[in-house]
This record gives C-alpha cells, sequence and structure tokens, in this order.
C-alpha cells in the first residue's frame, strides 16, 4: 500500500516535461487544414443538428492547438468544457447532441496533455475527460461496443502522450550519461597530465637541492624549469575545474598523445584500412588536447569501421598551427548521406562534448562526395579562462 501513495505522490509531483517547443509552422497548417474540413463539413452534411453552432465551436476550438503543448490543461478545460455545455443545450432541448467529425483534432489535447503537462495537470485533466467522455456517451445513448470503443481511443491518445514522453525522457537521460562519462574520460586525462608536471617539479627540486651547495647556477636552471612546469599545471587545472568527476580512482594509463594516432593506421580484419598524415608540430600542445584530438579520431575511425557501407579506407588528416590544431576524419562508404548509422549512437555526443568543453568545436556529416566526415577544432592551448 505504501508503494502504491508512493507512485500516486510521484505522479502528482511529475514536473512540466521540459524543451516544450512553442506554435510552429505545422501548427498553422493543421489549423488551416481542419478549419477547410470543418467548413466542408458543415456545408455539405445533410443530418447535421444545429449547423452554425456546429462549425462556430468546430473551428472556434482550433486556436486551443496552438497552446497545447505550453497550456495542455487549460486547453483541455476549455474545449472539452464547451463541447460537455453544448452537449447539455441540446439535452435539455432535446436535439441530437451537434457536433462535427473534424473536431477529431481534440485528440491531441490529452496527447499533449500527457506528453507536455505536469503530473497535476494530468491527473485532473484526465477526471475532466473521463467526465466529458462519460457524458458524451449518456447523450448520445451509446451502445456498449461505442462506449468501449470511444473509451479505448480516448485512453490509447493519453497512453501514447505517456509513452512519448517517456521514451523522450529516457533518451534525455542516455544523453546526459554520454557527456558525463565524457567529461569523467576527460578528468582523468588531464589528471594523468598534472600528475606528470608535479612529478617534473618535483624532480627538478631536488634535483637542484642536491647540486645547490656545489653549482649555485644550477638552482637557477631548476626554478627556471619549475616555473615552466608549474605554469602548464596550473593551465591543465583550470580546465580540470569546470569538469564533472565522480568519486572514482583515476585510470593508470597514461594519456594518449598526438603521436599516437600513427597507431590507429594500418589495414584491419574488421573494416577499411587507416590512414594517417599529420602536419606540423605537436611537441608543446597540452596533453588535454592532444587527448581530445585522439580519442575523437579513435571514435570516429570506430563507428567508419562499424557503419560505413562498402568502405575501402578511412583518412585522418590532423594538421597544427601556432592557434589550433584541426582533425579531419573521412570515409569512401556509400549510401551514408540521407544519415549516417553511427548519428544515432552517443559516442557522436561524447565528441562534440570534449571538444567544447576544451573550447573548439566538432562536427560529423556526409561527405561533399560520398562517406562521412568528422572535423574537430580545437585551440592549440586549450581554454584557459
Amino acid at each position: 500500500m505504501s508503494q502504491v501513495r508512493e507512485f500516486l505522490r510521484s505522479v502528482w509531483s511529475e514536473p512540466r516535461a521540459p524543451h516544450a517547443p512553442r506554435r510552429t509552422r505545422t501548427d498553422w497548417v493543421l489549423l488551416a487544414a481542419f478549419a477547410v474540413i470543418a467548413s466542408l463539413e458543415a456545408a455539405f452534411r445533410s443530418d447535421l443538428p444545429w449547423r452554425a453552432a456546429s462549425l462556430f465551436v468546430g473551428v472556434g476550438l482550433l486556436p486551443t492547438l496552438l497552446w497545447r503543448r505550453t497550456r495542455p490543461l487549460l486547453m483541455v478545460v476549455i474545449a472539452f468544457g464547451l463541447v460537455t455545455a453544448m452537449n447539455i443545450a441540446a439535452l435539455v432541448a432535446g436535439s441530437r447532441s451537434p457536433g462535427l467529425h473534424a473536431m477529431a483534432y481534440l485528440l491531441l489535447l490529452p496527447y499533449s496533455l500527457f506528453r507536455w503537462g505536469t503530473g497535476r495537470g494530468a491527473t485532473i485533466g484526465a477526471l475532466i475527460l473521463a467526465a466529458a467522455a462519460s457524458f458524451d456517451m449518456i447523450s448520445l445513448h451509446a451502445k456498449p461496443g461505442d462506449i468501449v470503443g470511444g473509451f479505448a481511443v480516448l485512453l490509447s491518445s493519453m497512453a501514447l502522450g505517456a509513452a512519448v514522453r517517456y521514451r523522450d525522457r529516457v533518451h534525455l537521460r542516455e544523453l546526459d550519461e554520454a557527456k558525463l562519462a565524457e567529461r569523467e574520460r576527460l578528468a582523468r586525462d588531464l589528471h594523468d597530465t598534472v600528475a606528470h608536471h608535479v612529478s617534473a617539479i618535483a624532480i627538478r627540486a631536488q634535483a637542484g637541492l642536491a647540486v645547490a651547495s656545489a653549482r649555485p647556477e644550477a638552482s637557477a636552471d631548476a626554478l627556471r624549469v619549475i616555473a615552466d612546469e608549474a605554469s602548464r599545471a596550473l593551465g591543465e587545472m583550470r580546465t580540470m575545474v569546470r569538469l564533472l568527476r565522480r568519486d572514482e580512482p583515476a585510470g593508470l594509463a597514461p594519456s594518449p598523445r598526438l603521436s599516437d594516432i600513427e597507431r590507429l593506421a594500418g589495414p584491419s580484419a574488421a573494416g577499411p584500412s587507416v590512414e594517417v598524415k599529420l602536419t606540423g608540430s605537436f611537441d608543446d600542445v597540452p596533453s588535454s588536447v592532444s587527448a581530445a584530438i585522439f580519442r575523437i579520431a579513435q571514435e570516429s575511425i570506430t563507428n567508419a569501421r562499424r557503419h560505413a557501407r562498402h568502405a575501402t579506407r578511412i583518412e585522418v588528416d590532423v594538421t597544427a598551427d601556432s592557434a589550433s590544431v584541426r582533425l579531419r576524419v573521412t570515409d569512401d562508404g556509400h549510401g551514408v548521406r540521407a544519415r549516417h548509422p553511427g548519428s544515432r549512437g552517443y559516442g557522436l555526443v561524447g565528441m562534440i562534448e570534449r571538444a567544447e568543453l576544451l573550447g573548439g568545436t566538432c562536427h560529423a556529416g556526409p561527405g561533399p562526395e560520398r562517406g562521412w566526415t568528422v572535423t574537430a577544432v580545437l585551440p592549440r592551448n586549450g581554454r584557459s579562462t
């Protein structure tokens, strides 16, 4: 019983679904289409009671579709409340219930209520919808089969909205997990870099102390090296504090360098061969940038080998200049112009997340002629502010 109460409490306190779109061009097209359909039905349907009132209500309720995502409960109250009031008036007058078949567009309102509304709004709205549907069935003297069918349609609309909402929530959670995993990997890479700099500082300091009495000038050299290493470590730390990381031990494997990309080259039994080209000087590129370029290249190659159909070659081109490090990974596969299968995974999300954390960019899409292309541009010195 306590679990049931907890479930009901969680449903009642469910917040509004995020990123609800406002009015779009499709909404206006939808309104125009249903306005035309309703007008034609009112003009040519011979058995329509209260023709003018039915047309007025059928067209007058169309604007509720414009606010169905941002004000779903209010739109349900307005639309189904007005329809119920019209049914009550017809019942009092002894007439058949008016209404247009085109008003089936009202099923978008319960869908939107469960897709975008709060848990409290969905609960209240479900009661309103049940009451309105019940009165409609009574006024129509519906048969049991019609009652079951009518409620089945209404429940299907609400269930579909809830299902899409749940799927979207799972998708957003997976995206967040992919971004967090990439932040953790980057944090481990930076941890290794800072540890390297601190070790170099400690070794130089010990060496300076050891020779200070015999060679005083060696102490000055040691201090210059220590100052340089400390500046580099500080830059890496400034990047590190912007990352999210759970309390897990850092990996012991060394962070990959740009030169390690050459290890990715060569033929493969699992897919096309890889050709790597490195241009420019990479000596003073920070470890965080080197590791990011390596990880993006590695993920791009993996995606190409898995998803590029009939690909025979993957080209990896890394170019470094005084301002940035650029990566370009292309394959010669077929049939990816519409949508590359690899774009559905979360590896691309991680690549983009890593590049943005370092102040760079990462893009993926169809190549100009064939295949798939991934490009990344990172600041040579990393983001320092």
